[in-house]
């Protein structure tokens, strides 16, 4: 074992999940760049370890603060109080070490939302049951002052996800850098809600009483469209990964949106829809030109149709979702055909 993992192991003990004379079975899991996570089994317990990564497993130079750690575990809490079937089990937190313990969460029983897509299992039922968890914690930490100031750095997420997507995508394109770097602006001032900041189907379990959220290590006091918009992008973009579930995608983005659209109660709708819809084109973009491109888009022609797609919508915002999600329909088969 590394030093970070014996210490890890050592600081179980202490906490006594691992019970003296037992040897634990450490198995690394896989799916995230960001952090070291094992499952560990000790006797008859089994539980999910998590620690921080100071610099995270993409090709690009991309560091982050492992202060994060406790951001994340400071969400599961707060989500809990409003969605607890939506979050796990946190068992332990040792801040100074940088690791959290929460419960284990068996594939058999919570299979992960992205693999399901990828196998083309598109369920709108599900979908709506996401749009209506995230809104229910958006809604119930809203104007919350406490959560704020807990909540009140923006260095974590601006170098987490504004600056890996937006900012470094800007440099790639001068011409609608002042477009996209407003976008940052504007994301940093409407402070409105607690946002999870990478609300992605990899982070996302299928539970039997509706979606599980992990990975909160992006969480932040802001704008809660951006959770809204970065989960229906990747919805979008499943549209080129599973081509022949298309309509079952696109019909997931309708019922997340329609039902995180109903739990809004914080401001009018009209409002953040029309930043969701601004940053929704920024993100497909991102997710091909930012740090951390989404791994199943490779083709060049595809890039170039969503390029072709992205930036118009970047200058000129739809203002509506169901603006970008019909002319997101209309472009795929140009998109795809390219190919």
């Amino acid at each position: 074992m590394t030093d970070a993992l014996d210490a890890t192991v050592a600081g179980l003990r202490r906490l006594g999940l691992i019970l003296a004379g037992n040897e634990p079975e450490l198995t690394p899991l896989t799916g995230g760049v960001a952090s070291d996570i094992w499952l560990v089994r000790a006797g008859s317990r089994e539980f999910v370890v998590k620690r921080a990564l100071e610099k995270l497993r993409v090709a690009a130079d991309w560091r982050a603060p492992v202060s994060r750690n406790a951001s994340e575990v400071a969400w599961f809490r707060h989500a809990g109080m409003a969605a607890p079937d939506a979050v796990p089990v946190i068992l332990a937190h040792d801040p100074a070490q940088g690791y959290f313990v929460m419960n284990y969460l068996p594939p058999a029983s919570h299979p992960v939302w992205k693999r399901e897509l990828q196998a083309g299992r598109a369920d709108p039922t599900f979908a709506a049951k996401v749009g209506a968890s995230l809104a229910m914690i958006h809604a119930s930490t809203a104007g919350h002052l406490e959560i704020a100031q807990d909540f009140n750095d923006n260095t974590l997420f601006r170098a987490i996800r504004l600056e890996p997507y937006l900012e470094f995508t800007a440099a790639k394109h001068p011409a609608i850098s002042g477009a996209l770097l407003s976008l940052v602006d504007r994301t940093l001032q409407n402070r409105k809600a607690l946002v999870h900041g990478d609300i992605s189907p990899k982070n996302i379990l299928v539970g039997p009483k509706g979606p599980v959220f992990l990975d909160a290590e992006c969480a932040w006091f802001g704008d809660p469209a951006f959770d809204l918009a970065f989960c229906l992008n990747h919805l979008l973009l499943k549209c080129l990964w599973t081509p022949s579930a298309r309509a079952g995608f696109l019909a997931s983005f309708e019922a997340l949106r329609d039902a995180y659209f109903r739990e809004i109660t914080w401001e009018p709708l009209t409002e953040l829809e029309a930043r969701a819809a601004a940053l929704l084109p920024a993100l497909l973009l991102a997710r091909i030109d930012g740090k951390s491109p989404v791994e199943y888009i490779q083709d060049e022609m595809i890039k170039r149709g969503i390029r072709a797609f992205a930036i118009p919508l970047i200058e000129t915002p739809a203002g509506e979702l169901s603006l970008v999600r019909a002319r997101w329909a209309e472009a795929l088969p140009g998109i795809v055909d390219k190919t």
